[in-house]
């Protein structure tokens, strides 16, 4: 369970960096804290 939640932040927060890359700023954003959250190093909405 742990990796596949490694595996969902890092991907939001990659596709959150090539937002704010492609000018979508606030999306970007959300993609990334989005990716912190759910990450397990984060504070894990599935804690």
């Amino acid at each position: 369970m742990a990796t596949l939640l490694w595996i969902l932040a890092a991907i939001l927060v990659i596709a959150g960096i090539f937002a704010i890359i492609r000018s979508q700023l606030i999306w970007g954003i959300i993609l990334i804290v989005l990716g912190l959250l759910v990450g397990p190093g984060g504070v894990s909405i599935f804690h």
